[in-house]
């Protein structure tokens, strides 16, 4: 997928529910918000993403273990976007079934240059309709669960990050870190990217890296 980048800042907005895991939401967010174009702008130019976190509700979501985030926009006030993440957590077990929250991703979706899920976010974007007939990914622990409430699905069980069109699904947690550096690398240059993973003193994804391989190198 080649994403075009532009002067103009991009609008990204990350769903937030209650029950959702941490990370899945923190990572992207910490990725999106300390990209710079140029290092030497760091403290006095913004990110070109300007993020955005959304909810059905205005008032507080309780994430998991208890961490509470106010979301920026809701459904009804939120801006045009030019990439939607949508994260994971125990809370998608029954967001799956939220019809205002399904009807808010499928509205969406159309508008997006990226639609992209971390976690089990898959699954919120699988109850919509959006990855019918593609390859995706979601947390190692529910891939069966993806493939038996949706078989229209090609469920990918290796790769951290898999992208079909303008859809991104990753594995769980951490892979949503993998997942907005590829986003990054798409709008600015692997670069960008890679000088972002550098300040985050965190391991710049290799596209060969697997699942199988992390497994591997843990035992």
């Amino acid at each position: 997928m080649q994403i075009h980048s532009s002067l103009a800042r991009k609008k990204l907005g990350i769903l937030v529910f209650d029950e959702i895991e941490i990370l899945d939401f923190c990572g992207p967010y910490e990725v999106f918000s300390i990209v710079r174009l140029e290092e030497e702008t760091r403290r006095t130019e913004p990110s070109p993403f300007d993020i955005v976190l959304v909810s059905q509700f205005d008032k507080p979501v309780v994430a998991t273990g208890g961490l509470k985030v106010q979301p920026d926009v809701t459904f009804e006030n939120c801006p045009d976007l030019d990439v939607l993440v949508v994260p994971g957590g125990l809370g998608t077990r029954w967001e799956m079934h939220n019809e205002k929250l399904l009807s808010f991703l499928q509205q969406r979706a159309v508008g997006v240059e990226v639609l992209a899920s971390v976690c089990t976010g898959a699954l919120l974007l699988a109850s919509a309709g959006l990855l019918k007939g593609l390859t995706a990914t979601t947390h190692w622990h529910s891939l069966q669960l993806l493939h038996e409430l949706f078989p229209d699905i090609d469920v990918e069980r290796q790769a951290r990050v898999v992208k079909d069109g303008k859809v991104m699904t990753s594995a769980g947690i951490s892979a949503g870190i993998d997942l907005s550096l590829d986003i990054v690398a798409g709008y600015f240059g692997e670069d960008v990217a890679r000088f972002t993973a550098s300040y985050m003193e965190y391991p710049f994804p290799s596209s060969d890296i697997s699942r199988h391989a992390l497994a591997t190198a843990r035992e």
